[in-house]
């Protein structure tokens, strides 16, 4: 079994000895060599790969080393001792792989010699969640933290300053081309995994292999209640409040009136307009069953 490791900005050395004295594994530098491939990290070094591992087609074993290690939480590892655990069953031959989707990102300009048609740019695969508006915004605050403290609920910490400031803006959301209007909005994200922010149950209902995205939309509301609401998403109690829509789909759309960030697994990628999708069965993942 030759393996090749992808290492993340965290403290990786720990768990990378581990796995360098596992029985059945030769180590490769050259990833296109290998079987497989071990990412020392967290969700945003796996985004920066995922277009890699798609056109390799190997299995990826996920280490969780980084701030928020969402996708490892959603495959069932918690721990770089869990992973160990999966990699060894793996490497023995137990075939404990899973193929699962993922989510795309499209972002659309208008074409200049058209203005009533659009034009592709930007195309990038995510594991976790994207999301436009408030969501974003605490994206971008809690990425310019220091790592100990991003690791540490660094999203949770700077979510409070942007419930103050934030204000509601106008979004257009069409899920599988369904006609949409303009309405105010705090935030939308699209998931294609249960969890986002290090641990927020954003889209409880979320499979990794179910070849839908699931679509979660909060309207404007009171800077009250929206305090009030925060805590409920780290178990998916939001889906109760009026003001949140919910929806599981192929294709989503969203345009805003002035140009908004868009960030999937807690990295920046384009501005909307922004079209979103289901790559079906586009990973293989190795899992501890």
């Amino acid at each position: 079994m030759h393996a090749a490791a992808i290492l993340g900005p965290g403290n990786v050395a720990k768990p990378l000895a581990a796995f360098q004295r596992a029985a059945y594994t030769q180590w490769t530098s050259l990833i296109e060599q290998a079987d497989a491939i071990i990412i020392f990290g967290g969700d945003g070094t796996i985004h920066h790969h995922l277009r890699t591992l798609v056109e390799l087609g190997v299995p990826l074993m996920v280490v969780p080393c980084g701030s928020g290690n969402d996708f490892a939480r959603a495959l069932g590892l918690q721990t770089p001792r869990d992973s160990l655990s999966a990699w060894q069953k793996f490497a023995s031959g137990t075939g404990n792989i899973r193929t699962i989707d993922l989510g795309v990102i499209q972002n659309v300009v208008a074409d200049g010699a058209n203005t009533d048609q659009s034009v592709p740019t930007v195309q990038r695969y995510f594991c976790c969640a994207a999301g436009v508006g408030l969501d974003a915004e605490i994206t971008r605050r809690a990425n310019a933290l220091p790592r100990w403290i991003r690791g540490h609920g660094g999203y949770g910490l700077s979510a409070p300053r942007e419930f103050l400031r934030f204000q509601p803006f106008p979004m257009k959301v069409c899920s599988n081309g369904a006609p949409s209007q303009f309405r105010p909005t705090m935030l939308a994200a699209v998931a294609n995994a249960p969890f986002y922010g290090g641990g927020m149950k954003i889209a409880p209902k979320a499979k990794l292999d179910d070849g839908k995205l699931d679509l979660c939309v909060l309207r404007a509301m009171d800077k009250l209640n929206l305090f009030c609401l925060f805590p409920t998403v780290y178990f998916g109690g939001h889906l109760i409040s009026k003001k949140v829509e919910y929806d599981q789909t192929d294709r989503v759309r969203i345009e805003t009136e002035a140009p908004f960030e868009v960030y999937a697994d807690g990295e920046y990628v384009c501005r909307t307009p922004a079209e979103f999708r289901v790559a079906h069965e586009a990973l293989q993942v190795i899992v501890p069953e």
